[in-house]
């Protein structure tokens, strides 16, 4: 049987969850303009699973309508009553740049505890590469939680912002080796000398795995 708009709307409609979960796996197969139009019926769903597989959905069909994919993202990022979903949309809001997004996100990063939708946000605000962010991934670098941490990490090096590479440099003996891998890669990413000279020191790290990849980081002599 074809999937068509008609038969993919039909499922949305069902009160089976199953069908629901299958009809926003199925706007994948339709073309655009009928996919954004779905998958709004989607992210009104009563059941967070389905409202999370379609938010998640909108970092690629959000060109489609980018003043309303902003709207939609934001109300499921302050509204939603899922952390799952709140964090999809914190995701998307990255991937699509809506650097408009950064006051929510920051207000929300220090409002909650919920250690999933923190490193959403932290991540998110890395891909949007607003400098405004840099205060609050230096708050992140301190956090309790390892994820948080390790998504600062990386979001200082989507960054470019050179200050991040002092307040890096004591993440370089770190005793969690997830950490010094992503150090390395941020560092590749920020690549001033004193980011070099980091990495030269992380080609002798204990664990192989990191100290190849700062070797590969390093410009051939």
């Amino acid at each position: 049987m074809s999937i068509t708009p008609e038969s993919v709307q039909k499922l949305l409609r069902s009160e089976e969850l199953g069908d629901r979960l299958s009809a926003v796996n199925q706007i994948r197969q339709l073309d655009r303009r009928n996919a954004f139009r779905l998958i709004q019926i989607a992210i009104k769903d009563s059941n967070p699973r389905v409202r999370y597989a379609a938010v998640s959905q909108l970092d690629t069909l959000g060109g489609e309508n980018l003043t309303k994919s902003f709207d939609i993202l934001r109300d499921r990022l302050l509204n939603d009553s899922e952390v799952d979903v709140q964090a999809a949309a914190a995701d998307c809001l990255g991937a699509l740049k809506f650097k408009e997004a950064f006051p929510d996100l920051e207000q929300i990063y220090r409002n909650t505890s919920e250690w999933l939708l923190q490193v959403s946000i932290i991540a998110a605000l890395g891909e949007m590469g607003d400098n405004r962010a840099f205060d609050l991934l230096e708050e992140a670098l301190k956090s309790e939680v390892d994820l948080v941490k390790i998504a600062a990490i990386s979001s200082f090096g989507e960054l470019g912002d050179l200050r991040a590479v002092h307040l890096l440099s004591d993440y370089a003996k770190d005793p969690d080796w997830h950490i010094r891998f992503r150090l390395v890669q941020s560092l590749n990413r920020l690549g001033s000398p004193e980011a070099l000279a980091i990495l030269q020191t992380m080609t002798n790290d204990e664990v192989e795995q990191i100290a190849q990849e700062a070797r590969n980081s390093l410009p051939i002599a």
